[in-house]
């Protein structure tokens, strides 16, 4: 009995790191940029993750280090699927509790540092068009919840511009297929949401363009029927909410 459970606390470690690991790279892959997890646990008997901590950091040239803190990830995944390499995930839930964008003090926009932004959106990054690429993907389900945005802008002498927004957005999309897209929707509905797009001078139409193709339907988490797809991001910005 005690060498039964010795394998299974071992194979549990091992899955915990070997998944972990793959985790890191597959959101280093999408965003291009380097991150850090304070708490990951993958289910031994049960094909989910649970991530809490998550950060992903700015480049160096940016005062700020955190470009977004997101608090949880639930992913519940398909282990047969993954296995015959097709990364199908059930469900992915991402609480985004702060995203923070930035403008340093010489001009730099720290969003054009996001690999889909820095490849013009859409089709451009395309899997295994490059070295890191992650894989193809299939998301049955994304579930997001973002609750702040911020916008600093470092360019003015002294201290810098800072504004807040509660976004407070609480959404659902299906048949996502393109693990950039994940990265598109969360900037496209934060600015969307915020004044920050046109403080910033930051032009969303190629990650619109983006999030258009790799979507097949979306809907709230209220179950609200939502028209086609060309309107889940309208160009009008709703006032700002501080």
């Amino acid at each position: 009995m005690a060498v039964i459970l010795a394998v299974i606390i071992i194979l549990s470690l091992s899955k915990d790191l070997i998944i972990k690991i793959f985790v890191e790279k597959g959101v280093r892959a999408a965003t291009g940029l380097n991150m850090g997890i304070r708490y990951f646990h993958a289910g031994i008997f049960r094909s989910a993750v649970s991530i809490r901590g998550l950060r992903i950091y700015n480049p160096p040239q940016f005062k700020d280090v955190v470009m977004a803190d997101l608090p949880e990830i639930y992913v519940s995944y398909d282990l047969p699927a993954i296995l015959r390499g097709k990364l199908h995930l059930r469900v992915l839930r991402i609480h985004l509790k702060k995203f923070v964008v930035v403008k340093n003090a010489a001009g730099e926009l720290n969003l054009n540092a996001l690999k889909v932004v820095k490849a013009g959106g859409a089709g451009a990054v395309s899997a295994g068009a490059e070295k890191g690429s992650p894989p193809n993907i299939l998301i049955d389900s994304f579930e997001l919840k973002i609750e702040k945005a911020y916008y600093k802008d470092y360019t003015t002498p002294g201290k810098p511009s800072i504004r807040e927004y509660a976004v407070d957005l609480n959404e659902r999309y299906s048949d996502v297929d393109d693990p950039y897209a994940v990265v598109s929707i969360i900037v496209v509905k934060t600015l969307s949401s915020t004044s920050i797009g046109s403080l910033a001078s930051f032009d969303t139409e190629a990650l619109r363009r983006n999030v258009v193709q790799s979507l097949s339907s979306a809907h709230d988490m209220a179950g609200k029927a939502v028209g086609a797809i060309g309107d889940i991001f309208k160009d009008t910005l709703r006032p700002d909410k501080r």
